[in-house]
């Protein structure tokens, strides 16, 4: 089997030991079974008293709940964390199993809580949260109620939890395995689907029509069974729509973000109405590269011929330096990512594909797992989960409950983060050529986080409408769906032949349902942070700080208010599409003095 291509990542491991020692530490049955005992305590001491006690006793209580809840979830974390290295040790995957099942079980005694809160008056809710003793957990109380209306009794609730485990969770974890599995064979040899898809950014064509060609070949022998689990996750979910009473597929997801149906819907009308934007790009891009339209595949070539990589360290500098220059609190932070191994960072066999960063982790700090190969792009998704793990740290002193944030303001550091780093790469580039380069980059990743989920969303949308009005869906059929809505997106700019295959790579479909638009949502908020940052310098510093440190602790609305912007005006996403339309003005105008396109 071939092996990766050398990057200096190789030997960039994370410690885990600051949660566990290793998969058979007995302190990870003594903590899990403390945190039972503590359950159990927990409800006979509140179980049917809620909504009674008076506003010292609810702080208290969400106190202990939250201190119940870190305890089994560090554990969790950890079996999570040292599987995703190698997903085919099937001990590692034994561990998350069990600790998955212990910490559904547990779950079920704390569900009451919840639901009791809930379910109290609002008069007798609302006196509560005045009160200056819940000035902590008032967010957080508050954002339980918003899931009153489609609460189940605690029976029913309790028997969704558990079945979980051996349900939506079991699925998708199988989804993730098939995919870590997944061999791509090139130049006579197997190698990682992760090396194959970086050849996607080869300034060859014919390197990257082979690799295309090898992904889809590859992507064939499993489709049948990702179809079939993509089915199943999909029917579940319309159960539980359809037994708790939310009107959409993604309402539920909506307000787990903590925004609106028609929030959302500006969202994604504002996008696909500028399609446009990405099918003027495109067809730049075809008379940047010689070709009369592109392929699905030439989408990330370089508009340069050329091929250096950059190794590990040069990418440690350049994103350390980034945060440092706009902040030496966020430099520092960043840095000990690098210093403390908190990253996981080459391309292995059996590893969880892509990248992330588990940045809630309780009474620890965040870990970052990468798949290095030394590209552009790897430097700047490196920069954009350092963003999540600044985040992490910043927000960590809140707790479990107030640190961790809805999906829509996840996006906020991480994507900040990959600015600050790519005006940084463009700073210290003279030559005009590779600026052009970096600009075309940093124009397709705006259309990638924007436009290309909003795509996602739309094909989504399609496929879980469809499952629900008819019934299982054939592989074929889901492909027609995912191509229809990257028609929409491309019109005639690109060719998606050979594409259909493609949606079953992406696991966010299968885990988290409706996460993709959160990534607009968060690039184009963030994006609005930037301008505002460019236009104000050091003035932006502390109050966007401060909004990290805030965590989940406030609406999006209020955070976003603590950097001078409304969440509430719709303009905010018109204007940021409005910016990368400013780029692509810029990169056709370097085009046309270079003489190109």
């Amino acid at each position: 089997m071939a092996t990766a291509e050398v990057t200096g990542a190789e030997e960039v491991a994370w410690d885990l030991s600051d949660l566990f020692e290793a998969i058979d530490d007995p302190h990870i049955d003594e903590v899990v079974a403390q945190a039972e005992v503590d359950a159990v305590a927990f409800r006979e001491r509140y179980h049917g008293k809620v909504a009674g006690i008076d506003p010292a006793s609810l702080a208290e209580a969400v106190a202990e709940h939250e201190r119940i809840e870190a305890a089994v979830v560090r554990p969790l974390t950890y079996a999570h964390l040292v599987f995703a290295t190698n997903m085919a040790d099937s001990a590692r995957g034994a561990l998350v199993a069990r600790l998955g099942e212990k910490a559904a079980a547990l779950e079920t005694q704390l569900l009451f809580f919840g639901l009791e809160w809930a379910a109290a008056p609002d008069d007798v809710a609302e006196r509560l949260l005045a009160d200056p003793a819940l000035d902590h957990w008032r967010h957080h109380l508050r954002s339980l109620r918003k899931f009153r209306p489609f609460l189940l009794s605690e029976p029913e609730e309790r028997v969704v939890t558990e079945k979980t485990v051996s349900g939506v969770s079991a699925w998708s974890r199988l989804y993730e395995e098939q995919l870590g599995a997944l061999r791509v064979g090139l130049d006579g040899d197997d190698v990682s689907f992760e090396t194959a898809l970086a050849r996607l950014f080869d300034p060859d064509r014919d390197i990257r029509r082979v690799a295309a060609e090898a992904i889809t070949e590859a992507l064939g022998p499993g489709l049948r069974t990702r179809a079939f689990v993509f089915n199943t996750i999909l029917l579940d979910k319309s159960i539980d729509d359809r037994m708790r009473g939310y009107p959409t597929w993604i309402s539920a997801r909506n307000l787990a973000n903590e925004t609106t149906d028609e929030a959302v819907d500006a969202l994604v009308e504002a996008t696909t109405s500028r399609y446009d934007v990405p099918q003027r790009y495109y067809r730049l891009k075809a008379r940047l590269l010689g070709v009369d339209r592109l392929e699905h595949y030439d989408r990330s070539a370089p508009v340069s011929s050329d091929t250096r990589k950059v190794p590990w360290d040069d990418a440690r500098r350049i994103v350390v330096d980034a945060y440092s220059e706009f902040s030496d609190e966020a430099g520092a932070i960043v840095a000990r990512f690098f210093d403390d191994n908190w990253i996981d960072g080459p391309v292995r066999p059996d590893k969880r594909t892509g990248a992330f960063c588990a940045t809630t982790v309780p009474g620890v700090h965040p870990y970052v797992l990468m798949n290095y190969t030394g590209d552009r792009r790897s430097i700047l998704t490196l920069a954009h989960e350092l963003g999540h793990g600044l985040h992490g740290v910043l927000a960590q002193p809140l707790g479990l409950f107030n640190s961790s944030t809805p999906l829509t303001t996840a996006e906020t550091a991480s994507v900040f983060g990959e600015a600050l780093t790519f005006e940084l790469l463009l700073a210290n580039e003279d030559d005009p050529r590779r600026r052009l380069d970096l600009l075309t980059g940093r124009i397709e990743d705006a259309i990638a986080t924007t436009f290309r989920q909003i795509a996602m969303n739309r094909f989504e949308h399609a496929v879980h409408t469809e499952r629900r009005g008819q019934g299982e869906l054939a592989p074929e059929r889901i492909g027609e769906l995912w191509l229809e809505a990257q028609n929409a997106l491309f019109a005639d700019s690109v060719s998606t032949e050979g594409y259909m295959p493609w949606w079953s790579y992406i696991p966010h479909f299968t885990g988290t349902p409706g996460y993709v638009y959160a990534y607009a949502y968060g690039y184009l908020f963030s994006l609005a942070i930037y301008r505002r940052y460019l236009s104000e310098g050091e003035a932006m510093v502390e109050p966007y700080l401060d909004l990290l440190r805030a965590g989940g602790s406030r609406s999006p609305e209020e955070l976003a208010q603590l950097v001078g912007l409304d969440l509430t005006d719709p303009v905010i996403w018109a204007s940021g599409i409005d910016a990368l339309s400013e780029e692509l003005d810029e990169a056709e105008r370097l085009a046309g003095e270079l003489g190109l396109g």
